[in-house]
């Protein structure tokens, strides 16, 4: 098979940032792509735009309808094909086929995604993981006759749209429990609201690299920011840390603890995650705070998904202190969060709601597992 160069098939481009200071290079009608708009294999819309001024005075460039986009810069290896005319910032590089006779475009797009763990290694090292220019022109494409392209096009496709079908379900069966949640809480008596800590032990976690005089430590997994979402924890990379018994003792996590992270994007402060069972002995870092519910009067599922309320989020935003984009708060301000907990009876009728749905949650992700697992490997024998 003939392999060929990325930038001998391609023209390939960064993009660029306007400067913020100029007011004028903002708020126009020029859509300006970001890694976080790249969320499926068609990139339409943006949320900001820029002006004509912005662009020329910039090292931002136009992009026509159908180039592809590949993240370069913080998240590496995304891709996604524009459906309008846009430019995009220096974490995206666009990606134009120069002869269409020679590769077809979707055929090259599912290259590039197969390309995600190599760029993510080669990235590596730096504060924030990049690949260079040089190195995503240099990237050799199989050129198979364009039959043969579509063919494995088409069957990628298909694959894909089954994972993205899978995913939809996923999303709509989380629907139903928010849904769920508002019918049975939204209209909450403030008489029974609490502040966090009189329901509830939090504590905050370990802090690495601390000064100890204890010499005798022990190896035990912990959880750190990576690990916790918005809702669900992240068991991709369980680190480990050097920890004393007392320590161990004093952040150990217990099934249905509810671990939440000081500080992230605005929209996601105050997120809480359930860990149901973690590892032995595990304990958690101290950008963590790990709420222990007295749960006889405020059961993990309800306390979890009230931590999403339009009442717990007004009041994070509210309380936490906020800086360029990212927003945090401390153990006192968590502590006062005013919690308003219904009958135990109707916490246990909604979590069991969630326990029903979650068993349909639990076939349709093994079914994206399997389907994901397939398309993994067929792009492995298309592209090694």
């Amino acid at each position: 098979m003939e392999y060929k160069k990325l930038g001998e098939l391609c023209d390939v481009v960064s993009g660029g940032t306007p400067s913020r200071s100029k007011q004028e290079y903002w708020n126009g009608d020029i859509p300006w792509i970001k890694i976080g708009n790249i969320k499926s294999k068609y990139v339409s819309e943006a949320d900001e735009f820029i002006t004509e001024a912005g662009l020329s005075g910039s090292s931002a460039k136009m992009l026509k309808k159908g180039t592809i986009l590949y993240t370069i810069f913080a998240t590496l290896g995304e891709a996604g094909v524009l459906t309008i005319d846009a430019c995009t910032n220096q974490a995206i590089a666009g990606i134009t086929i120069k002869d269409e006779f020679v590769i077809y475009r979707d055929y090259l797009f599912y290259y590039l995604k197969s390309k995600k763990n190599y760029v993510n290694e080669v990235g590596r090292g730096v504060a924030q993981n990049n690949i260079n220019m040089s190195i995503l022109r240099g990237f050799e494409v199989p050129i198979r006759k364009l039959h043969e392209q579509q063919e494995i096009t088409n069957i990628l496709d298909k694959t894909s749209s089954i994972i993205e079908g899978r995913r939809q379900e996923l999303d709509k069966l989380d629907e139903l429990i928010k849904a769920r949640f508002v019918e049975m809480f939204e209209n909450g008596s403030d008489e029974n609201t609490y502040r966090l800590e009189e329901i509830a032990d939090i504590v905050s976690g370990i802090t690495k690299g601390r000064k100890t005089k204890e010499t005798e430590f022990r190896e035990v997994p912990y959880m750190a920011v990576s690990n916790v979402k918005d809702g669900y924890i992240d068991w991709t990379t369980v680190k480990t840390i050097l920890a004393t018994e007392d320590e161990i003792r004093q952040y150990k996590l217990m099934p249905n603890d509810v671990l939440m992270t000081e500080g992230g994007d605005p929209d996601k402060l105050g997120r809480g995650a359930i860990i149901s069972n973690p590892p032995e002995d595990c304990i958690h870092q101290n950008h963590i705070f790990r709420v222990r519910l007295d749960e006889k009067r405020v059961l993990p599922r309800y306390f979890s998904a009230y931590l999403q309320s339009p009442q717990a989020k007004k009041y994070f935003l509210k309380a936490a202190k906020q800086t360029t984009g990212i927003a945090s708060i401390n153990m006192t301000q968590l502590r006062g969060l005013p919690t308003i907990i219904p009958t135990i009876d109707s916490q246990r009728e909604y979590a069991e709601f969630c326990k029903q749905v979650d068993k349909s949650k639990v076939v349709v992700q093994k079914a994206l597992n399997e389907t994901q697992t397939l398309f993994d490997s067929l792009m492995q024998e298309y592209f090694g």
